[in-house]
C-alpha cells in the first residue's frame, strides 16, 4: 500500500487551460479497488472488483483526456493506458 502512495505522488498532473488533468489510479483499498485522483488522499470511488474500478477510472481519464494506471494488490503499476493526447506514444500495439 505504501509503495501505491509513492507512485501517486510521483504522478505528474497535466495542465490544459486553467484545468489540471489528474491521472486516475486504480489502486487496493481495505480489500476492495479503488479510483484515486493523482495527488489527492481521498478515493474518488470504490469498488468490489479491479474490473469495475478501471471502468470508473477510464471513464474520468476518458473525460479529463488523462491517464489510467492500474495497480497490483502489492501497489505496484500492473499497466497503464492514455485517453489524450500522448507525447512519448507507446511503441506496443496492446489493442
Amino acid at each position: 500500500m505504501l509503495e501505491y502512495t509513492k507512485v501517486l505522488c510521483k504522478t505528474k498532473n497535466r495542465k490544459e487551460g486553467d484545468f489540471i488533468k489528474k491521472d486516475q489510479h486504480v489502486v487496493p483499498h481495505n480489500g476492495k479497488w479503488a479510483v484515486r485522483g493523482a495527488g489527492n488522499e481521498k478515493v474518488t470511488s470504490v469498488h468490489n472488483t479491479q474490473k469495475d474500478a478501471i471502468s470508473a477510472a477510464r471513464s474520468i481519464a476518458m473525460n479529463q483526456k488523462s491517464e489510467v494506471v492500474i495497480h497490483k494488490k502489492d501497489g505496484t503499476i500492473r499497466d497503464k493506458d492514455s485517453y489524450g493526447p500522448d507525447p512519448n506514444p507507446p511503441k506496443d500495439k496492446k489493442y
